[in-house]
């Protein structure tokens, strides 16, 4: 087999990222926009040792799962991976994938429990990151790329961020802001940044720049005003200079409002700056949080909660705990989880701003011995540095784990088992319809 080679190829099995997966001569071919069942020819697009790569040349017979893609951009966005598929076929999709990483990863032979989702496949995500190209407008990355698909709707999204970015296309062809040009480092306008907060419709509009200002910003705001009325809470500037794929600098400057919306959480009002951390899928978030709340039980207990963002975990257990500890790298959210606890008359909660791992030392030092210890991380998983401090100085008697990545999720668990922490219970949580991404909520116990 070699490029250009047009192969037979059934698909059998799904990637990580959403590709369909068949094999060919021993060799596994990976094929994107495909389902398993399909029946395909395949132009072969790459040849490595231990895989191929290759895109859909002809479709001799659909997989029971395909469907038609509800998206025009569907084929070139790099965003949806499962638009082609049925929505209980993607379900089936993600539960395997979780249950195949805890196994083959992680060497537990546990089956999950039923993926939970509300079904909810439309509209959910409550931010949105636009590039804004060099004529202006706005898009999504292609997969892979850092080419942009000029669009300013998304089915992901809710109505009002087409409106939006479509009023900021026009302000920018119009008010001689020129775009930022990410190959030469030139240019001012980077990206159109949105958060809506679901439950309270209030709305922020970021500009992330590659300056200190920019031009006719009234002009904008004004349009904004007159669009969204008064949803419209801040209007921010991020000011990022760096020549960087980091989209957000530590930098905002408020031009319009009080530069942060309020969101309710499990019955807690969320404070939420441009850099907080706070759940896409705000519905979703509150069932895997629920969870979070049913594996810790806290009532009574004192609970760590690390990699915390804006304190929503913690916060939404701080009400029958008997103290609640979060700690977040990222300054801004701390103030926002400080400010967010004491808007909800709770004072049995503190946040300390530093890395998880230090901060552990640190509370370790302080001799304070958690009942329940939450960690949240990112993709990356958690150290093993900060895994050790967990288990041979916290010695929680329970520990739950959230994660965003199913590998890493199961690496961490075979580290834990070894460090005398058993799971007892998985779940895992469609919190990204239509997207490669699964979350999965982790039960774990100490044993003597």
């Amino acid at each position: 087999m070699k490029k250009n080679d047009i192969i037979p190829l059934s698909i059998t099995a799904m990637s990580s990222e959403g590709s369909g997966i068949g094999r060919y001569e021993g060799l596994a071919v990976f094929v994107p926009q495909t389902a398993i069942g399909d029946e395909l020819k395949v132009k072969i697009l790459k040849v490595k040792s231990n895989c191929a790569f290759g895109k859909i040349e002809d479709i001799l017979s659909y997989g029971e799962g395909r469907c038609e893609p509800d998206c025009e951009v569907f084929s070139k966005c790099g965003g949806c991976v499962y638009r082609h598929i049925s929505y209980d076929e993607e379900q089936k999709i993600k539960t395997q994938r979780v249950a195949d990483a805890v196994k083959r990863i992680g060497g537990i032979d546990m089956p999950p429990e039923e993926i939970v989702s509300d079904k909810k496949i439309k509209g959910y995500r409550n931010k949105a990151q636009y590039p804004v190209a060099q004529n202006g407008s706005v898009g999504f990355f292609a997969n892979h790329s850092h080419r942009i698909i000029p669009s300013d709707t998304c089915a992901l999204q809710p109505d009002e961020f087409s409106r939006i970015a479509q009023i900021f296309s026009y302000w920018m062809y119009t008010s001689g802001n020129p775009p930022y040009i990410e190959e030469t480092g030139r240019g001012l306008v980077r990206h159109l940044y949105i958060r809506k907060a679901m439950v309270t419709g209030e709305i922020m509009v970021c500009l992330v720049i590659n300056g200190d200002k920019v031009v006719a910003a009234q002009r904008l705001i004004d349009d904004l005003k007159a669009e969204l009325g008064d949803s419209l809470k801040a209007v921010v500037l991020n000011i990022n200079k760096k020549k960087t794929n980091v989209i957000l600098s530590n930098e905002c400057v408020n031009l319009y409002g009080d530069g942060y919306i309020y969101d309710y959480l499990c019955g807690v009002k969320i404070r939420i700056s441009p850099l907080s951390f706070y759940q896409v899928n705000r519905d979703m978030a509150e069932r895997l949080y629920e969870k979070a709340k049913e594996y810790a039980k806290p009532k009574g207990k004192t609970v760590i909660d690390l990699y915390c963002g804006a304190g929503t975990i913690g916060l939404s257990m701080a009400k029958e705990a008997k103290k609640i500890i979060g700690v977040e790298i990222i300054p801004e959210a701390i103030e926002d989880a400080k400010l967010s606890a004491e808007k909800n008359g709770i004072d049995n909660a503190e946040f300390i701003c530093g890395d998880a791992a230090e901060a552990a030392k640190t509370l370790a030092v302080r001799n304070i011995k958690p009942d329940v210890v939450i960690v949240d991380p990112p993709r990356k998983g958690c150290s093993e540095e900060l895994l050790n401090t967990i288990s041979k100085d916290f010695c929680p008697e329970t520990l739950v784990y959230v994660s965003c990545d199913p590998a890493t999720l199961a690496r961490d668990l075979k580290i834990l088992d070894n460090l005398g922490y058993k799971l007892k219970e998985y779940t895992p949580f469609d919190l990204f319809p239509r997207t490669a991404h699964v979350e999965t909520v982790a039960l774990l116990k100490r044993e003597a």
